[in-house]
């Protein structure tokens, strides 16, 4: 049986033939690819000239191609299309790229060369890109163990091979404890608050799972999020928030504790072992934030505008609440629900308002319409492209040249395979290879509303913008532009990387962007002005609360992250003792965050989470270029084209930014859009 991995891809674009990879195809072509790899190093350090730019830093950049191919198809699919088999070979396969990069980057000769071109770099005819490659390489290898002896090395590489392989189990406990709930509902009664359309998709999924007569919501947050937003049952709501707060954490085969408690100790001990003080040290080295002292002063600043405000709207609530013979102290699944019908009688809006005006297709055909006015991008669909399920939909994107510049694939609704969340990976990344320019392949996943047997898939509110926001991420991808795939599209500084998808949902909130795509689905009548306007008007609702709430995680991952594991607390113990301040209603024993928090402890934003609301001040000041100028604008749009989409990480992000906006980000700009302060009160948050 032939290995599509391991001959010529006879496929449009030379796209990846899912039509024909088997999971048996993996193991072999990723020990080909470590093969492959490992011989290409040997070159490179038996090459009897001297080490140069070209002959090391450029040869070490094109080492491993094949195995970047199957490792990065393997991984992409085993998020959103797993299956046991998956799963089992995952646990094989990560710790041998774990050795196989271990055997690279703790290569003396191979580090003795890129050590040799570093030294010699002031004399070298360098472009900024070239520089940044050498200097990213160099980096990379000494941050990661090249100048420890020879014992210090071995216990890199065992602490590198057991992370790996915890990661990967703490992913796969949350997705089996999510995939593993029902809520089924077999009284009509208990139905009631909710919407036609959400009642109907239960019965669907009920039917999917075999049950008739019956109603099953599930922890998939088109199910989720809609029955705690608009359910009348408090007693309901409470059995599902802890049954989604609880996921790993209930003491059985799928508890992620000890995984966490062994996953911190391991970090910490390898960035000692490196020469840090702690894992968020290390990190911090290599993004704009530093320094741990500067990441959370950042967030104190932003917790002293938010938390009075957070405080003042629970306030609020608790009263509205009241008024509505609800109960005297909200619990945490009360929230959502009295949260909807404040916001519903202060704004007239709702997401079942909006619902009808965001069918998924129209608003996917906006958002190519954005990306066409801005960046003069075209999106093809195409019928030929092999795909990994039968959900996924492919685009050529083209110029305004009609040159091709991308393979865009998007997977929109969740399943069983799949796990929760939405993101942007890409298959292969833009590079400049012999002379030819590689385009790149990228995709989108996301878990939205699905389509009922009466109804399209409606969107809502929240969920167009996470649309925008990861199509934000694939432009940065779509449109890199450099010379060296280690370095372009979104494979920039991790408090960077959110700029272009955050900047993105900026449009959802402007008429001339909504007027493009908000059309019901039933009349094809545009979305009403004034919805637009109760949109507009309601974008700060709660904005205290989400902001402190964002401030909460972020502060967790970083006293995960910063400080010598505590051995004396509990994973719940530590976490209740860290969100203590931001946490503004009472605790619920049964529930813990940490055990779920799959962005630190398995999707690689460790002592990263505050790089959302990093970000978000890059995009404020951002957009307030657009805004002066039109949302659409082509010459603002060509500067952010130019010094950021396509890029990626050839220079520092400061100078890029700096390029683009002719000045540092303003760090009002967040606190202004946010309705926090009035722009005259306003102090510095950086």
């Amino acid at each position: 049986m032939t290995n599509p991995f391991l001959s010529k891809f006879n496929t449009p674009f030379n796209s990846i033939p899912f039509d024909k990879l088997k999971v048996e195809h993996f193991l072999p072509a990723i020990e080909e690819g470590i093969n492959q790899g490992l011989s290409e190093i040997d070159l490179i350090i038996q090459n009897t000239e001297s080490p140069t730019f070209e002959n090391t830093i450029e040869a070490l950049e094109k080492v491993g191609s094949l195995l970047d191919l199957v490792s990065t198809t393997f991984y992409n699919l085993n998020s959103a299309e797993t299956s046991k088999d998956m799963q089992v070979l995952a646990k094989e396969i990560s710790p041998k790229l774990s050795d196989y990069s271990n055997d690279i980057i703790l290569n003396d000769h191979l580090f003795k060369r890129i050590e040799l071109v570093y030294e010699e770099k002031e004399k070298l005819v360098l472009s900024p890109e070239q520089i940044t490659l050498l200097e990213k390489t160099y980096k990379s290898f000494k941050r990661n163990g090249s100048k420890l002896n020879t014992d210090e090395k071995e216990q890199l590489r065992a602490i590198d091979k057991e992370l790996s392989q915890l990661t990967l189990a703490f992913s796969e406990n949350v997705l089996t404890e999510n995939n593993s709930y029902e809520l089924v509902i077999t009284n009509r009664n208990d139905l009631s608050g909710l919407p036609e359309g959400i009642i109907e998709a239960a019965k669907i999924t009920a039917k999917e799972k075999g049950k008739e007569n019956a109603w099953v919501f599930t922890l998939d947050f088109p199910s989720y999020g809609p029955f705690m937003m608009y359910s009348d049952n408090r007693l309901l709501k409470e059995q599902l928030f802890k049954a989604y707060g609880s996921k790993a954490f209930k003491n059985n085969e799928y508890d992620n504790q000890i995984i966490i408690k062994r996953i911190v100790e391991l970090r910490h001990s390898r960035a000692v072992l490196l020469g840090y003080k702690s894992h968020a040290d290390f990190v911090l080295e290599e993004r704009m934030a530093e320094f741990p002292t500067k990441v959370m002063s950042f967030l104190q600043n932003l917790l002293d505008y938010a938390l009075p405000s957070a405080k003042e709207e629970l306030k609020e609530l608790t009263n509205y609440s009241k008024l509505l013979g609800g109960p005297d102290e909200l619990k945490k699944w009360d929230v959502p629900y009295y949260s909807e019908k404040l916001k519903k009688e202060k704004f007239s809006i709702d997401d079942e308002l909006l619902r009808p005006y965001f069918k998924l297709e129209n608003v996917i055909e906006g958002v190519f319409t954005s990306a066409k006015k801005l960046y003069g991008l075209s999106f093809i669909k195409r019928s030929d492209i092999p795909i990994y399920h039968k959900d996924v939909t492919t685009y050529e994107v083209k110029n305004e040249n009609n040159e091709f510049v991308a393979l865009f694939y998007a997977d929109f609704f969740p399943r069983a395979g799949k796990r929760q969340g939405a993101w942007m990976t890409s298959y292969i990344n833009q590079k400049v290879e012999n002379g030819n320019n590689i385009r790149p392949h990228v995709s989108i996943v996301c878990n939205f509303t699905k389509p009922t047997e009466s109804k399209p898939s409606l969107l809502t509110f929240n969920e167009v913008t996470t649309l925008f926001h990861e199509f934000g991420h694939a432009l940065h991808g779509m449109c890199a532009n450099g010379q060296y795939g280690s370095i372009t599209g979104t494979n920039v500084y991790w408090d960077f990387v959110e700029l272009p998808s955050q900047i993105m949902e900026n449009w959802c909130y402007e008429k001339e962007c909504l007027d493009l795509f908000a059309k019901h689905y039933e009349t094809g009548n545009s979305i009403p002005s004034e919805y637009i306007q109760k949109i507009i008007d309601s974008s700060n609702f709660q904005s205290g609360l989400a902001t402190i709430r964002q401030i909460g995680l972020a502060t967790l991952d970083m006293a995960w992250h910063s400080q010598e594991p505590s051995s004396d607390k509990s994973v719940k113990e530590f976490e209740q003792q860290v969100i203590t301040k931001t946490d503004l209603i009472s605790p619920v024993s049964e529930t813990c965050t940490s055990c779920s928090f799959s962005h630190i402890f398995s999707g690689g934003y460790s002592s990263g989470y505050y790089s959302y609301k990093w970000a978000e001040v890059l995009d404020a000041d951002a957009f307030e270029a657009f805004k002066e100028k039109g949302i659409f604008n082509k010459e603002v749009a060509h500067a952010f084209y130019k010094n950021i989409l396509s890029a990626g990480g050839s220079e520092h992000p400061a100078i890029l930014y700096k390029r683009f906006r002719g000045r540092d980000a303003d760090p009002k700009a967040l606190l202004r859009r946010a309705g926090l302060v009035e722009k005259t009160m306003i102090k510095t948050c950086n």
